[in-house]
């Protein structure tokens, strides 16, 4: 049997997947072996320093993250300078090498990939940065979200 890839219902599984100078995308990051890696604080300190710098992030616009010890979840708006491919794994090296320099050792920091998302409405964009928020809390990790140290988001309102 011979497989058709440019039927309408392929198509439309595939929208999202070529990234888009302006488009939003939560990204999810995982460490090597889901190793907590990001339990120690010096360690998650230095990674989070990376990710949120502007040498991490160039031209595109992190609008919300949370590290957690075994994984990272990123909104992004892309800007023109490069795709959504270049740009994670210029904040996944980066922070590597932080951690790297934290702990002394130079193993792999992160699993090989990630997971992406595109976003299309705006509610979506509100659900997302709900979730990406409420992290630690769903993970026991702290009782009010404002407690963990890890994260941050380009805006906030009572109604997030």
């Amino acid at each position: 049997m011979v497989r058709r890839f440019d039927t309408p219902g392929n198509k439309a599984l595939r929208r999202g997947r070529h990234p888009f100078v302006g488009g939003i995308y939560h990204i999810t990051t995982a460490t090597r072996g889901r190793a907590p890696v990001f339990r120690d604080f010096e360690c998650a300190r230095a990674a989070a320093a990376s990710i949120a710098s502007p040498a991490s992030i160039g031209d595109a616009s992190l609008l919300a993250w949370v590290l957690m010890p075994d994984h990272l979840h990123m909104l992004l708006q892309l800007g023109a300078d490069r795709g959504l491919s270049p740009l994670v794994g210029r904040i996944k090296a980066r922070s590597a090498k932080a951690v790297q320099h934290v702990t002394g050792c130079k193993g792999a920091v992160w699993a090989k990939g990630y997971h992406d998302r595109a976003l299309r409405r705006e509610d979506d964009l509100r659900d997302v940065v709900r979730y990406i928020i409420a992290n630690p809390l769903r993970a026991g990790l702290v009782r009010r979200c404002g407690d963990y140290p890890f994260w941050d988001a380009v805006y906030l309102s009572p109604t997030l």
